[in-house]
Formats: structure tokens, C-alpha cells, sequence
């Protein structure tokens, strides 16, 4: 009896073991293909209010060549989204200047010259820049940045291309200083030490052979901080001026897609043409960095296939 009792418990023990592996089993399933399903329930949203309008009423032509954006106006609206696109062109290609080469050599020194406790306390500072809020990083542009621009170049307004590119080059550099360190982590020690063997300096490894082996990590890490760019919002709104304009320099304020879709789509009346208009500027916004992130990824995967 005591066997069977002890057999029982035993038997018990390895069913709720079961179950709580399959439960777990579960939970880590939904946790993955949650995000799949979100994806495409906002792609399948946007594409709702917006690409119908896109692809049979909106001028096309007129989108991607006029620099008028007037949704109001009678007794024809101008929906003209070149100036809105040179904007966002504009900001992210100076936030990649700005943030490139810092986060390539934050991430070098980082994963090749630091060591310890140094290591660790540049790493969490890392991850503390990339939590600050978006709005705070706006109010910094806006309250901080613009009256120093102000009084550095001598300009009436602050609030510009300049201003904007600053505050998401910073934004940007967190997301690419981690990816890049990690890019540069994954090329194997064996690599450095044939090369020092073979009498390297440390800057010689480190050009010669890190560099060139993580390059598909390191242009991953800069295309997911263009995409970081092009879809910030808020922080852009703040910081660019928020003016329609074609930028002839980089101290002119503009006005970003994302940064007009949040100001506008409040006042809009919905299903209006210029509700679905501002959905057809999400569309392409989605498209760009869709493309963004697909180019990261077949990069990704170009240095794992060589490694």
C-alpha cells in the first residue's frame, strides 16, 4: 500500500508538472504571436481608413510632387506631402550624422576598451537615455536647444531642422549604440587574438578585423535608427517648427509626416477627405519603415549566414 500511495504521489507530482509546462507553453505562444496579430490588426486598420482613398481619389502626382499641403482650403483641397516628406528626410538625415558616428564609437569603446564595472555603468547609462519620454525630450528642444540656437547662429527662431535633428540624433543613438555592441560582441574572440597574434595593435583589430566582420550588424543597427527617426513624433512636433517649408538650410523650420498626422487628426472630421488623407500619409509611413526594417533584417541574417 504504501508503494501504490507513494506511486500515486509521484504520478500526481509529474501531472501537474505537465500542465504547468504546457500552460507555460501557451502563454509564451500568445506572447509571440500577439505581436504578429497587432501588426496586422494596424495594418489592416489603416489600410481601412486610408488606402482606398489613396489609390482612387487622391492625386497621386500631386502627393509626391507639391509642396502645398492644404486640406482646407475651398473649393479644392491640395493635398501636396513633398514638404512633409523633405521635412522628415531632412530631421532623420541629420539625426543619422549626429547619431552614426556617436553611437558606432559609444558601441566600440563599450565592447572593446571598457571592462568591468566601466562596462556596466556605461551600458545601464545607455539604457537610462533611451528611457526618457519622448515628450521630455521635446521639452528640451523646445526650452533648451531653441534659445541656444537663438543665440549661436543668430537666428529669430530656434525651432528648426537644426533643433529637431539634434534632439531624434540623440533619441536614435540608445537603439543603435546597444545593436551595435552587440553586433561587434558576436564576432568571435578568435578572430582578435589571430590577429594580435600576427602582431596588431588594439586600434588595428579593431579596424581591420571587428569592423569588417560585424558590418551587416553595424548597417542594421544605423537602418533601425533611421526607422526610429522617421517614426518619432512627438519629440519631432516640439522641436522642427511645425511649418510647412521646403528647408533651404538646415536653421529653417518644417513640418514632419508624423508630427502632422498627430496635430491634424484631432480636428478632422471622420471619414472627410482630409481624415483619409492624413491615413494615406500613415500608409506610407508604414511602407517606409516596413522597408526600413525588412532591409535590417535581411542584414541581420546576412551575418549570421557568414558566421
Amino acid at each position: 500500500m504504501a508503494r501504490k500511495e507513494g506511486g500515486s504521489a509521484g504520478g500526481d507530482h509529474l501531472g501537474r508538472e505537465w500542465w504547468w509546462d504546457k500552460i507555460a507553453q501557451a502563454v509564451l505562444f500568445g506572447g509571440g504571436i500577439s505581436a504578429i496579430v497587432f501588426v496586422i490588426a494596424i495594418f489592416v486598420f489603416v489600410a481601412q481608413q486610408g488606402l482606398g482613398f489613396a489609390l482612387f481619389d487622391l492625386d497621386l502626382a500631386t502627393f509626391f510632387t507639391s509642396p502645398q499641403w492644404r486640406p482646407t482650403s475651398e473649393p479644392e483641397p491640395i493635398f501636396g506631402a513633398l514638404a512633409l516628406i523633405v521635412g522628415t528626410a531632412s530631421i532623420t538625415g541629420l539625426a543619422m550624422l549626429v547619431s552614426v558616428p556617436f553611437s558606432i564609437g559609444a558601441a566600440i569603446f563599450i565592447g572593446e576598451f571598457a571592462s568591468g564595472r566601466t562596462r556596466e555603468i556605461l551600458k545601464v547609462l545607455v539604457e537610462l537615455l533611451a528611457a526618457i519620454p519622448s515628450v521630455v525630450w521635446g521639452f528640451i528642444g523646445l526650452m533648451v536647444m531653441s534659445p541656444l540656437l537663438m543665440d549661436v547662429f543668430d537666428v529669430p527662431v530656434g525651432v528648426s531642422v537644426l533643433n529637431a535633428g539634434l534632439i531624434l540624433g540623440l533619441m536614435a543613438a540608445p537603439i543603435m549604440t546597444t545593436i551595435a555592441e552587440d553586433a561587434l560582441k558576436a564576432v568571435p574572440d578568435g578572430f582578435r587574438e589571430a590577429a594580435e597574434a600576427m602582431g596588431a595593435t588594439r586600434w588595428q583589430v579593431i579596424r581591420q578585423v571587428v569592423l569588417p566582420s560585424a558590418k551587416n550588424g553595424l548597417v542594421a543597427a544605423v537602418l533601425l535608427g533611421v526607422g526610429r527617426g522617421f517614426g518619432e513624433t512627438m519629440a519631432v512636433l516640439m522641436a522642427s517648427g511645425h511649418s510647412i517649408n521646403m528647408p533651404s538650410s538646415p536653421l529653417d523650420p518644417v513640418r514632419a509626416l508624423t508630427a502632422t498626422i498627430a496635430a491634424e487628426l484631432g480636428e478632422t472630421a471622420r471619414g472627410s477627405e482630409h481624415y483619409r488623407a492624413l491615413f494615406s500619409i500613415g500608409i506610407l509611413l508604414f511602407a517606409v519603415t516596413f522597408v526600413i526594417n525588412l532591409l535590417a533584417d535581411v542584414f541581420v541574417r546576412g551575418r549570421r549566414a557568414s558566421r
